[in-house]
């Protein structure tokens, strides 16, 4: 583990254009697309992280032809296999990321031969028990090999049956795993409960149709899909907007000014509504078709449900440090079972640098009084914990950030970007 690593307080409000990488949960979603597509397909924008890291390695050790151009940044082929996955019997290793634990499970049950998957000790600690279960209502034979519920598994297919039902309130990658895989003999999926992270589906959605299979949607608890997926021959992959939100939250509590270019409108992913929230507490924000523009103003608290874009509530919890009266977050529950426990821990380092802070059942609330002070905050191995929390080092003298390198998960290069504000 490296040595904490102390962020400098900024000089001036930045007056910046931030440029961020490919974002991780397309880049995943794209991989697997084309891995199963009929034809080869080259995806521009590719984020290179552990997290996706991990799912072309997996890919690869299931026999998946792909090419990474030494020329081009962000670019790779990808050769796909038409929906029949080369029989082959492998363990694969999907580390932290819970998008490739999650989403190679219903996939590998496509492989002519049983298949392991397995993770990182912190991704074995986080539940998998409703995909066991939506996996072995079609017919899919799964062997836990540990603690019941949790990775490793052992999975042996094919898929006998096309309903399958799946609560909502867990995990939305539990859902988007089962549906890119179903297109290929087809499915129809039922949620039992409301869906969280509702933005996330719709992303799975439109990533397949982008890749010729048929998605058709039932009033937000049903879906249908079908058709296998054919090679739209390039695909663009857009910067990741969960990874812009540290940028622009930077803007909202110094008072600088900060544009994201690539993101906007036509955006596929829901943390784009990160910027309204930073409206919602007095931001000056512009979201245009293609770009984002966060100019700081004075803040103000306000009760917000995240449950629709969960990932921003350690951004937000450091925001609403800086505002002008208290923060409630709400509807983020489920978020404990993350990477860390993502109320806990927010709720710790605040309370480490001054700030006021209390745990609920579903958020925590946060009651700044003016007072914020440094301190060397820890990252419980969660980049986004670590990157949240460099932010308060742009305020306040004294900050440094444990295991700093932890943000290797999905933005290696963050603490470099981080200067682009100066």
């Amino acid at each position: 583990m490296r040595d904490p690593l102390p962020i400098a307080p900024l000089a001036a409000p930045p007056d910046a254009t931030v440029n961020v990488p490919g974002s991780k949960s397309i880049t995943n979603r794209a991989l697997i697309t084309a891995a199963l597509a009929v034809g080869t397909t080259t995806l521009e924008g590719v984020l290179f992280a552990d997290d996706t890291h991990a799912m072309l390695e997996a890919l690869t050790d299931l026999g998946i032809e792909i090419s990474v151009d030494d020329e081009a940044a962000g670019v790779i082929t990808v050769v796909g296999c038409g929906g029949e996955l080369p029989g082959r019997e492998v363990s694969l290793d999907a580390r932290q990321s819970g998008t490739t634990g999650r989403f190679l499970p219903p996939l590998v049950a496509l492989s002519e031969a049983p298949v392991v998957v397995d993770g990182h000790p912190q991704l074995r600690a986080r539940p998998m028990d409703d995909q066991i279960a939506a996996l072995r209502l079609i017919g899919v034979t799964v062997e836990e090999l540990g603690e019941p519920g949790h990775l490793p598994l052992k999975i042996a297919g094919p898929p006998t049956g096309h309903r399958v039902t799946l609560r909502g309130d867990v995990s939305s990658q539990f859902v988007t795993g089962m549906l890119i895989a179903g297109a290929v003999p087809g499915m129809d999926l039922r949620l039992t409960t409301a869906a969280i992270s509702r933005p996330y589906l719709d992303m799975t959605s439109a990533v397949m149709r982008a890749f010729g299979a048929t998605v058709s949607e039932d009033e937000g608890m049903g879906w249908a899909v079908g058709g296998g997926y054919t090679s739209p021959g390039r695909y663009r992959i857009e910067p990741d907007a969960s990874a812009a939100s540290y940028f622009i939250a930077a803007a909202a509590i110094s008072g600088g000014r900060v544009r994201i270019e690539g993101l906007g409108r036509a955006s596929l992913q829901g943390d784009v509504a990160f910027a309204h929230v930073l409206a919602d507490m007095g931001a000056v924000v512009s979201i245009q078709d293609d770009a984002i523009e966060v100019q700081g103003r004075s803040l103000r608290g306000i009760d917000v449900d995240l449950r629709h874009i969960s990932d921003m509530a350690p951004t937000l919890a450091v925001v609403a440090a800086f505002a002008d009266g208290p923060t409630t977050i709400s509807g983020v529950g489920f978020i404990r079972g993350k990477e860390s426990d993502r109320i806990a821990g927010p709720v710790a380092e605040l309370n480490r640098c001054g700030v006021l802070a209390e745990e609920t059942d579903d958020g925590f609330i946060v009651r700044p009084d003016g007072r914020v002070h440094g301190a060397t905050f820890d990252t419980y191995e969660d980049h986004r914990i670590a990157m949240a929390f460099s932010l308060v080092g742009l305020m306040v003298d004294g900050v440094a950030i444990n295991d700093p390198g932890c943000v290797a998960k999905t933005f290696p290069s963050y603490f470099a970007a981080l200067e682009q504000l100066r």
